[in-house]
């Protein structure tokens, strides 16, 4: 684990001085995200999540962090059910605001982040990009064909079941000619 980090900061102070951070941390201490990975103990960078977390002012005189996330996050892909490392590289623009209310006056290109009396960890920071690079469906890059069977005949995910029609409305345009009189 890198430490060239302090682990709470005035968000303030670090854009008054366009402050810069990076290093690494291990995925097993972040405990949002840990219980979603198949294992977040590893050897090396297959462990940890590196970042680089740089502070500044924007011309509205709001402080703005950048911020750079990368992690390989050990999933199980839920098309074949082998575990996989999903590469995460994620770029953000948070702005830093105190109250909840202050999120309608930013604009688009900015994510919101809420002090916690006036300081953030960045860890946190980190591990909420983690969780939000997460895919709802784990599915390893690359996969071409899955068999599906539960038991009976198998299928492919690209065949289409047997005796279906190529026009989906095919069946519609059928239900209508039954329901016309005469």
């Amino acid at each position: 684990m890198s430490r060239e980090y302090p682990d709470w900061i005035s968000p303030v102070r670090a854009a008054e001085g366009k402050r810069s951070f990076s290093g690494t941390i291990p995925l097993v201490r972040m405990k949002r995200l840990a219980p979603l990975l198949v294992s977040a103990e590893g050897d090396g960078p297959l462990g940890e999540a590196s970042f680089v977390v740089t502070f500044r002012m924007d011309l509205d005189k709001r402080v703005v962090i950048d911020i750079q996330v990368k992690a390989a996050l050990p999933l199980i892909c839920q098309a074949s059910l082998e575990v996989y490392d999903e590469q995460v590289m994620r770029n953000s623009e948070l702005a830093v605001i105190e109250h909840l209310s202050e999120e309608a006056d930013l604009p688009d290109n900015y994510e919101p982040v809420q002090t916690e009396n006036g300081r953030l960890a960045i860890a946190s920071l980190v591990e909420d990009e983690l969780l939000l690079a997460l895919p709802q469906i784990p599915r390893k890059r690359g996969l071409q064909k899955v068999e599906f069977s539960t038991g009976g005949e198998v299928v492919k995910e690209s065949d289409p079941p047997k005796g279906a029609k190529k026009n989906p409305f095919a069946v519609l345009q059928d239900m209508l000619k039954q329901d016309k009189p005469g």
